[in-house]
């Protein structure tokens, strides 16, 4: 069958290179891809916002099947109306993609299903803010409505803290129409999980566990960020596992329902696991950046097959290996408020070691471009994801440490305890 990849980013590069490996895949192409995706398909510089151009594509290429990757095609409808037009498209429809496109909709939906959340309240200035904030324990947990790159939800130790974070929303704009609005969220302890599954809205499967660390420095410190590394599997009981199901699973597709909200695709769960049980923090539609790069690897059997299937509306029973993935992320300075692109990559960024058929460490491209002399430069915030899978959790960590040595850049941001946080 002939796919094609809609993204851009190293969760794209993550579904092409699982992709290659699948035998019901005959053709393979990525709009628009980057410089390491153009490494293993074709790549189209195509504007996915132009609706038509990407039919005629699809009917030009006898496109059978399309996985798009970002939220924003999702939000904006590009699933809908590809699927009009006769083609399988993995992602959820344009309405069941609020559940990520606006924080307060998908907060309102738990609130209406019984979805176990966090106390929050809609606030649309700095006033409303610190007003609502005596309702709430510090610290406080402020989230755009809007999309934000993963970059949108800002934890304020104290009130001049939530001023600060209500000012940059409000008053400069910092996320454009994004936060004209935002959630004022109860801040819950706890450790964060990622728990993706596909559903056709009424059945699932789920993967294995992935915990992501969002923040920039060591120790859970500094600033949010769209994710500076994964790991993959992580234990989790069987008594949490059936908290997950019963407050949090369950219910949200009872009420992707009783709403009538069209899915076929994956559904993120970002979890805070605290001394009450499960809690959600948000939906995302969508593979996560950086938990697909770690997720992929892990199936035992044919992504080709399994996203064929999905896009038809078939859920199919999903087995996974028993091996470790680990992933770190690579930044570029001024990363995650003004990352500096253009910067000479040392090293080989398409370094891998393999062995036999199957990669144990390479690098999962995010962020790069390629000079017209072959030079590799930084393109973005996260530029490289360097990975390593292995049996053990131990050695798939190293070998991810180990390929993040091949390269460098001036200013280089990466966590070195990716890993190592106890749950």
């Amino acid at each position: 069958m002939n796919y094609l990849v809609i993204g851009q980013g190293g969760r794209e590069h993550a579904i092409i290179k699982a992709l290659k490996q699948s035998p019901n895949v005959t053709n393979l192409h990525a709009i628009p891809g980057n410089p390491g995706i153009a490494e293993l398909v074709t790549c189209h510089s195509l504007d996915w916002k132009n609706f038509e151009t990407i039919e005629q594509f699809c009917r030009f290429h006898q496109i059978q099947v399309v996985v798009i990757g970002p939220e924003d095609p999702f939000v904006m409808g590009l699933s809908d109306y590809l699927r009009e037009k006769g083609f399988l498209v993995v992602g959820p429809s344009k309405a069941a993609a609020q559940l990520e496109g606006s924080k307060v909709f998908a907060k309102q939906f738990m609130q209406e299903f019984g979805v176990a959340t966090a106390k929050a309240v809609v606030v649309q200035s700095v006033d409303e803010a610190l007003l609502q904030s005596q309702e709430f324990t510090p610290p406080y947990v402020l989230k755009a409505d809007g999309l934000a790159a993963g970059k949108g939800v800002v934890l304020c130790k104290t009130r001049d803290e939530l001023r600060e974070a209500s000012q940059q929303f409000f008053e400069q704009k910092l996320f454009g129409a994004a936060s004209e609005k935002a959630l004022l969220e109860q801040f819950l302890p706890g450790y964060e999980l990622s728990l993706l599954l596909v559903t056709n809205g009424k059945e699932y499967q789920l993967f294995p566990v992935a915990q992501d660390h969002k923040s920039l420095l060591d120790g859970d410190e500094g600033p949010n960020t769209g994710g500076m590394g994964t790991i993959a599997p992580m234990l989790m009981s069987e008594g949490l596992l059936h908290e997950i199901k019963i407050k949090i699973i369950e219910p949200t597709l009872h009420g992707l329902s009783e709403k009538k909200l069209f899915y076929r695709g994956v559904l993120f769960l970002g979890l805070m696991i605290t001394k009450a049980g499960p809690q959600l923090l948000e939906y995302n539609c969508r593979m996560g950046d950086p938990e697909t790069q770690v997720l992929m690897p892990l199936l035992e059997g044919d992504w080709g097959e399994v996203f064929h299937q999905l896009a038809r509306g078939q859920i199919l029973p999903m087995s996974w290996k028993s091996i470790y993935s680990t992933c770190v992320v690579l930044a570029a300075p001024g990363y995650p408020n003004a990352p500096e692109k253009g910067l000479l990559i040392e090293g080989d960024p398409l370094s891998e070691k393999s062995s036999g058929s199957v990669s144990q460490s390479y690098f999962i491209h995010a962020g790069t471009k390629r000079t017209s002399t072959g030079e590799w430069q930084t393109a973005g915030g996260r530029v490289l994801c360097a990975m390593g899978v292995a049996e053990t959790k131990e050695a798939a960590r190293a070998l991810a440490y180990e390929q993040a040595g091949l390269v460098s850049w001036r200013g280089l941001q990466k966590r070195s305890d990716i890993g190592l946080r106890k749950c």
